[in-house]
């Protein structure tokens, strides 16, 4: 091992009711456990969950789609997040750090804060807010209290998990796996029995046309590579000699099939007359009997709260990679705890008007994570058969033109192509048709600009 860090001691190992040692450091081959094949129901069950249908929904009800026209949409972005995923997990084993700390060696210790501040504010608010919005009204409309109760339960529970870490968080997943599928699978049956594949698309209250795909294409990417920056982070316990293309495989396929056919099902839904973007659950719940809407509703907490444990989880340990000064024994627990009441004001603020920036809020995870993975992949590519683990940990590590590669895709892209309400760039109002492609933009120029200004020093480090 070359890292400089001090590596897990070993105690953790598969215990499950156990508060997780460490922090962000290299695990030790006496912690680690697994197979492959738990990446499947660790990335199915936090995306069956409604918002993941919710999707579908805007394809059709916000974009302007045919039902088909959304499946085809949904599944080129979700491919394209899907695909990303699978080479960024399957480096977890060989590398044994989590995503943002293997970030380093594309950015430097230092540069590397702005991506992962990014990811932090991204999982352990952004989507921590987002997803417990959706489970607070699935209970409140179960159980008839208010949806700040709601919202209470499910930050609590969601916590909780994501405190004791790794292996807590594991063993949640691969227990709601089942009856999540169970229950989504019914409900599934029941909303394409009365869905019209064949309606028209809703083209005067939606964008349509190429515009229409292309935004499809950009928030069903923006969904799944939402996951990319976490990758590691759930593969790094695994032992060093499993295969990298089958733990690439089991994540991706996880990902891959679990938002596409939700997405698909909400896509579905919304051409039964009864959808709404004004009460998206509700509408979806609306054609199903009574028994099964309570199981839904009950799905849509649980699924929340498997979602948001390892959005908090991921976001606290990007946080702690910033390179915050805490003993490794508390800093990741403590930063959850604080994610989970930053989370939970947010999420409280957004309650009267949940379903409104959903769309939004998608396309801005794509307008950093697509330029963020061009400097990652560039790097990867340009540090084949290199080793650089001592790298890492290495405070004094600098390579300024990740970050600057990164900042030039980005701000290119978002000043060109971005496509908001409130903010329009220059070439999608010269040519509103293309939609938003901000996020495919964003990440060729960066690459790209990796690739010019950092393949010297690469090389010379090498040597």
């Amino acid at each position: 091992m070359t890292v400089a860090e001090p590596s897990t001691d070993g105690t953790y190992r598969d215990r499950i009711v156990a508060v997780e040692p460490g922090g962000n450091e290299y695990i030790a081959e006496a912690d680690r456990h697994g197979t492959p094949r738990q990446l499947f129901w660790t990335w199915t069950s936090p995306n069956l969950e409604f918002a993941t249908i919710f999707v579908g929904m805007l394809a059709v009800l916000a974009f302007g789609m045919t039902f088909w026209q959304a499946v085809a949409g949904i599944v080129i972005g979700t491919g394209l997040g899907a695909t990303a995923h699978y080479f960024l997990s399957a480096r977890g084993p060989l590398h044994g750090v989590p995503q943002m700390v293997l970030a380093r060696a594309a950015f430097g210790f230092k540069g590397n804060a702005i991506p992962a501040v990014l990811m932090s504010i991204t999982a352990g608010v952004g989507w921590f807010a987002t997803n417990s919005v959706s489970g607070a009204f699935a209970l409140s409309t179960l159980f008839g209290f208010g949806p700040l109760v709601g919202l209470v339960i499910i930050v609590l529970a969601q916590t909780a998990l994501a405190f004791f870490g790794h292996n807590l968080v594991q063993a949640f997943e691969r227990i709601s796996f089942p009856v999540l599928a169970v229950i989504f699978i019914a409900a599934s049956v029941v909303i394409f029995a009365h869905a019209d594949l064949g309606n028209a698309a809703p083209a005067s209250e939606g964008v349509g046309g190429l515009g229409g795909f292309l935004l499809t294409v950009g928030t069903s990417f923006g969904y799944a590579a939402g996951w990319t920056p976490y990758a590691a982070d759930f593969t790094r316990y695994l032992p060093k000699t499993v295969s990298p293309a089958r733990t690439g495989f089991f994540a991706a396929a996880g990902l891959f099939t679990a938002c596409v056919v939700l997405e698909v099902v909400g896509a579905a839904s919304a051409t039964t007359g009864e959808a709404s973007l004004a009460d998206p659950t509700g509408s979806f719940t609306a054609e199903l009997a009574s028994p099964l809407a309570k199981a839904t509703l009950l799905a849509i907490a649980v699924g929340a709260i498997a979602a948001n444990a390892i959005n908090i989880y991921s976001g606290a340990m990007a946080f702690v990679t910033i390179g915050i000064k805490l003993p490794h024994h508390v800093a990741r627990a403590l930063v959850t705890v604080f994610f989970g009441v930053a989370g939970f004001a947010v999420a409280w603020w957004a309650l009267p008007d949940a379903a409104h920036s959903y769309e939004a809020f998608l396309l801005i995870i794509a307008y950093w994570v697509g330029p963020w993975l061009g400097v990652m992949f560039a790097d990867q590519y340009l540090r084949r058969g290199q080793q650089f683990d001592h790298l890492l940990y290495d405070r004094s590590y600098a390579n300024w033109g990740g970050l600057a590669a990164f900042l030039f895709g980005l701000v290119a892209s978002v000043v060109l192509f971005a496509n908001q309400e409130k903010l329009v760039g220059v070439v999608a109002k010269a040519v509103p048709e293309l939609g938003d492609i901000t996020f495919f933009v964003g990440f060729l120029l960066a690459g790209a600009a990796y690739l010019a200004l950092c393949r010297s020093k690469i090389a010379a480090e090498k040597l």
